[in-house]
């Protein structure tokens, strides 16, 4: 696992384990003639915090309060803020409910 604190810009295969502490509303969008929805949250560890961008479905399964575990993710920096998605290869679960 990799803590918060560790994370790099442009680094893939990050796994982590994090509390969703805010989620912002979700907004459509479309690319190459497909429309998606696009949705940021913030994660917190004890090392850190770091912005969570989730799309499509794994809007609708993440909640604050919930304990997400990310697998083979990527971090990424936009505006001079990290963020991780699960891009195109990761996996994004609820361990923890709220």
């Amino acid at each position: 696992m990799t803590p918060i604190k560790d994370l790099l810009a442009n680094q893939g295969n990050v796994s982590m384990q994090a509390q969703v502490i805010s989620k912002e509303e979700a907004r459509t969008f479309t690319k190459f003639g497909k429309e998606g929805r696009v949705c940021n949250a913030t994660v917190t560890d004890p090392t850190g915090e770091v912005a969570l961008t989730l799309w499509n479905d794994d809007i609708d399964k993440i909640k604050v309060g919930d304990t997400i575990q990310l697998e083979n993710g990527w971090c990424a920096e936009f505006k001079g803020q990290r963020q991780v998605s699960s891009g195109k290869y990761g996996k994004l679960e609820v361990v923890v409910k709220k």
